[in-house]
């Protein structure tokens, strides 16, 4: 039995977690942790991840970019493995947790979602074979709660394509500010919030005469979640070192 830490229990995410992790006999929260103490679960809940010394095998954390590093410096002293799915980190904060991958097992990935990295998978290999011949715009929707724009998936989604791009490309996020004609190596990030979207997300690859689109909807926060169980049965036992979702698609094959 996997026993699981949730950082950011008391969350819709951690909720959602919870629920799923209850149904599933492979793998339990021993313990919450979460800036409201409020006990939700059939589990202890604590503010201070420190107060808790009890078994865990493998840390899920979906809370706060300001939180990173408090439970990165609790994994590292407990040697325990983290599942990264908070998003909206910075460029530092990331370096701090690839620094922490020195000394414990991290997985990140900007988007739990498996359909989502096979879309990215897709999207990398259009890129490859259209090449230059065809212009590159992403769009993301989100509920009107969120907070970061453009998402964190966008961004994965358009860094992946970039890797195909002969010197990479430039991100466009708002071209009313500038009176030009688009060029071939831009990579076009439109941001819309409304409602109660869970997430949408639509590659368009243009060309002349043709349109190609690649889409992907999520109808619930559970793929996101069923996605972090996934992975915290994937890294339990890892050695250090950063894992992400390819590391994770791949040992289905294995």
């Amino acid at each position: 039995m996997i026993k699981i830490i949730m950082n950011g229990c008391n969350g819709k995410m951690g909720q959602v977690i919870s629920r799923l992790v209850s149904e599933d006999d492979k793998c339990e929260i021993a313990a919450g942790f979460d800036i409201n103490g409020e006990m939700k679960n059939n589990y202890p809940v604590f503010t201070d991840p420190f107060g808790y010394t009890g078994a865990a095998d493998v840390v899920i954390d979906f809370s706060h970019p300001d939180s990173l590093e408090g439970i990165l410096d609790y994994c590292k002293s407990r040697k325990l493995p983290i599942i990264v799915c908070t998003t909206g980190l910075s460029n530092v904060q990331k370096n701090i947790m690839e620094a922490a991958a020195g000394e414990i097992p991290v997985f990140f990935s900007a988007n739990m979602s498996l359909g989502i990295n096979l879309l990215i998978s897709l999207a990398k290999q259009a890129a490859r074979l259209l090449g230059d011949s065809f212009d590159i715009e992403i769009e993301e929707r989100h509920h009107n709660q969120k907070i970061d724009a453009p998402s964190g998936t966008a961004l994965a989604i358009a860094d992946g394509i970039s890797e195909e791009m002969p010197g990479g490309a430039e991100y466009v996020y708002d071209r009313h500010t500038s009176r030009r004609k688009r060029k071939k190596t831009e990579i076009g990030i439109h941001a819309i919030r409304g409602g109660t979207i869970v997430g949408d997300h639509t590659v368009i690859f243009a060309g002349n005469d043709e349109v190609i689109e690649l889409k992907h909807s999520a109808a619930s926060k559970e793929v996101f979640a069923a996605g972090a169980i996934k992975a915290a049965k994937f890294m339990a036992g890892k050695e250090p070192g950063m894992y992400n979702m390819n590391h994770l698609i791949s040992s289905f094959a294995e």
